[in-house]
């Protein structure tokens, strides 16, 4: 006869190998909807420069791009920083997590991007007339 106790222990450490592979994923797809906010908040940004351009005043405009465009920024930096600091460690997962250099440089990238928006937002052309 068959040792359940021995086959309850594998079971329950295979589960508990297979939860800490679904938090890694978890994670990663916290982190692309970090990143897909800031990408929307950044597009969002420099459209409102040339869509409100006519219709609002050159204050409000520059206001809503700047805010749209450091919304962008910050949503970079906190993906990677939820991604790292991620709480307690669960058990060793099968799946490799994302390397950490392409997380920050990456969304180091993206941020320098936002920066490059924003001078666009305040110093570039609105559109209208």
């Amino acid at each position: 006869m068959p040792d359940t106790g021995s086959q309850q222990a594998e079971s329950a450490d295979r589960r508990t190998e297979l939860a800490a592979d679904r938090t890694v994923l978890a994670a990663e797809r916290t982190y692309a909807a970090w990143v897909r906010t800031g990408l929307a908040a950044l597009a969002a940004g420099v459209g409102a420069k040339k869509v409100l351009g006519g219709v609002m005043q050159e204050w409000a405009v520059l206001a809503t791009g700047s805010v749209l465009v450091l919304f962008g920024a910050f949503c970079f930096v906190a993906a990677v920083w939820r991604e790292l600091r991620a709480g307690a460690p669960p058990p060793q997962p099968d799946i490799r997590r994302l390397p950490r250099a392409a997380l920050i440089g990456v969304n180091g990238f993206l941020v320098l991007v936002c920066l490059g928006a924003l001078l666009g937002v305040w110093f570039g052309e609105t559109g209208g007339e």
